[in-house]
């Protein structure tokens, strides 16, 4: 089956705009193909505003989620392919919906996998 997270991301997108709220993602900017304004990623992460009022020509398609912006008044295009996608989530309460991995799409490289590899490592204590 083809992943199901660009179904979620349009439908989450539509139930927080429904609901007056302003939908905002979060962003792996480590992920290939990721086109972000560096200097407003921190911690390897940025959040989007993806409100009609904050883009332009916003496209969510089966891919990634396409759209203009300005940054710092600096009219940007932003990429981002849907496997750099972490969350998406109303600004006013923080409802939405954070992503793990999906069948069928290959897990990002990074710090993630590092954890992985240390927390699988045996480690005994000892306790008098």
């Amino acid at each position: 089956m083809t992943p199901s997270r660009p179904y979620l991301i349009r439908a989450l997108n539509e139930w927080i705009l429904d609901n007056g709220m302003t939908p905002y993602l979060v962003v792996d900017a480590g992920i290939a193909g990721v086109e972000v304004p560096r200097e407003f990623v921190t911690d390897g992460q940025i959040v989007l505003n993806i409100c009609p009022t904050a883009v332009v020509g916003l496209t969510i398609d089966n891919e990634a989620v396409m759209f203009s912006a300005r940054f710092g008044g600096v009219p940007m295009q932003i990429y981002v392919p849907f496997i750099a996608i972490m969350a998406i989530y109303a600004k006013e309460n923080g409802q939405g919906m954070v992503f793990g991995s999906e069948p069928g799409v290959p897990d990002p490289e990074g710090p993630a996998d590092v954890k992985k590899e240390k927390s699988t490592k045996p480690s005994l204590k000892v306790v008098k």
